[in-house]
């Protein structure tokens, strides 16, 4: 049976950080709502419960609590900051709220000895984020650690092997902080480790051979990574009786559609079936200027033009799709309350559940980052699974206002453009994506001796981790002057370019 960590999420903004901070430790790592029974967890057989964080307080009369049948499993817990309050109030210690609270960088002293922090030093560069804290420890626990904010700043129960931290271990700016998660997963919970890429892809092909045995099974290949590993995964899997299906909406960037069929015909070659419906795209685009109903009218249009060919390419009972394990986390978060819309999103995991396939979902036990490390181990190239990220409505929502083919076209010159010159920025492989928007206005400007009246581009490049939150980039002066040179000597009807230095939030990282 597979080795097994469980991460109890009360609600986290790190919840996902803690998951994969231990499975970069080897171990695999599942995150499960707060409440999960102690019957449920059993037939995981987890090797340790860690309780993350919260927004909550243990204070608070309705604040969320762990079936407390599992302190009694015998298997060691780590109590992470709320994790750790909840720790102590439920085995009946004390719990107060902060006149002041504890937020950013503090120094934590060890105490005494503990195996979560062997063979580290006696002070520690922590992060804390907490009003409340421990006043009174439960019966059987000691204080390990104190800070000049937190006299009890880390807490065990070295014989019930039950641990609690008042800081956040699984954040850079708590430093030796993956030492401390490897201490409990190794020294503490007794984990051997294991977990790679490599036994994840036999894993998988397994599983997949035995879900869908002879079938046929059909892959919507956007071109993406996602979408690429799961039909790469697939394949390696079933071989010819999986088709990616490849939909060329006329809104990609510019030679893109003529790449990824290089790819996956020459250098990655898979069963690949692609049709061009970029007059049905644009079509259905026309006249739409509200950047909510191009998102609906690409994503109707791109189940219409899928559904047809899927039902060309015949004989399919399975349909494969890059679904991620963030998507699988959110869809039973204990925070999964109601919340504003931003934007909606179209990918492949917007297609209408009465469609008639069943779901293969191979990745949705990966975050991001496995997944193209997961790409690398089966052979795609380094040019797809390094792309930046791409919006699944394309050029469309870089272009303000209608698309039309016109606007593609200048849109289309005036990325390449960006991307040719940032390939000159020496910190390239931090950005997170860079990019051309075209504006709904046009600026007076003079060519030679001739007035004009032209298209505006404004170029936005953003730094991020997750996409969640993004800072702009500080290009080089000589950079940002190539790129505007260019595109306004090299694109005609452009003749003026600016440059978006916002940051999200509270601003978006596409203008649409």
């Amino acid at each position: 049976m597979r080795e097994i960590v469980a991460v109890l999420d009360f609600g986290s903004q790190y919840a996902q950080l803690i998951a994969r901070r231990i499975r970069e430790l080897g171990v695999y790592c599942e995150i499960l709502r707060h409440d999960t029974s102690k019957d449920e967890l059993a037939a995981l057989a987890p090797k340790a419960l860690i309780f993350s964080g919260g927004p909550a307080s243990v204070l608070d009369e309705d604040h969320p609590v762990p079936d407390p049948r599992v302190f009694d499993m015998g298997i060691p817990i780590l109590g992470i900051c709320y994790g750790m309050q909840l720790t102590a109030i439920m085995l009946k210690g004390k719990v107060i709220g902060g006149r002041s609270g504890e937020y950013g960088h503090a120094i934590m002293k060890v105490t005494k000895p503990s195996n979560i922090f062997s063979d580290m030093d006696k002070e520690l560069d922590v992060w804390m984020s907490h009003g409340d804290r421990v006043q009174e420890l439960p019966a059987g626990f000691e204080t390990i650690a104190k800070s000049s904010g937190c006299e009890i700043a880390a807490m065990a129960d070295p014989s019930r092997q039950i641990y609690g931290v008042q800081f956040h271990p699984e954040v850079v700016h708590t430093p030796k902080g993956k030492q401390i998660i490897r201490n409990f997963l190794y020294k503490v919970a007794g984990c051997k480790g294991g977990w790679t890429m490599a036994g994840f892809i036999g894993e998988s092909i397994k599983r997949i051979r035995n879900t869908v045995g002879k079938e046929r099974v059909i892959c919507a290949l956007s071109g993406g990574v996602d979408s690429a590993v799961t039909a790469a995964l697939t394949s390696r899997a079933i071989g010819d009786n999986m088709v990616a299906i490849f939909v060329d909406n006329g809104l990609m960037r510019a030679g893109e559609a003529e790449e990824i069929l290089d790819i996956f015909t020459r250098e990655y070659p898979l069963n690949i079936h692609m049709v061009n419906a970029s007059k049905e795209f644009l079509d259905a685009l026309r006249g739409v200027i509200d950047p909510e109903k191009k998102r609906k009218s690409i994503g109707k249009t791109f189940i219409d033009v899928f559904n047809r060919e899927a039902e060309r390419v015949g004989g399919a009972r399975f349909l494969a799709q890059g679904t991620l394990y963030p998507d699988v986390i959110e869809s039973r978060s204990p925070r999964g309350g109601p919340s504003a819309t931003i934007k909606s999103h179209h990918n492949v995991g917007g297609l209408p559940k009465d469609m008639k396939f069943t779901l293969l979902e191979p990745l949705k036990e990966l975050f991001k980052d496995e997944v193209r490390r997961l790409g690398k181990e089966l052979g795609l190239p380094d040019r797809l699974l390094k792309r930046q990220p791409f919006p699944g409505p394309g050029l469309a929502v870089r272009i303000l206002g209608e698309v039309t083919e016109a606007g593609l076209k200048v849109l289309r010159e005036a990325d390449l453009r960006v991307q040719e010159e940032m390939q000159n920025y020496e910190h390239i492989d931090e950005v997170w994506q860079a990019f051309a928007v075209l504006l709904p206005v046009k600026s007076v400007g003079v060519m030679g001796d001739e007035r004009t009246y032209s298209n505006v581009v404004a170029i936005r490049a953003v730094t991020s981790l997750d996409g969640m939150t993004a800072d702009w980039v500080r290009i080089p002066y000589h950079i940002l002057e190539r790129i505007s040179s260019r595109i306004i000597n090299e694109v005609r009807g452009v003749n003026r370019v600016v440059y978006d230095i916002s940051t999200k939030p509270p601003s978006t990282i596409e203008w649409e």
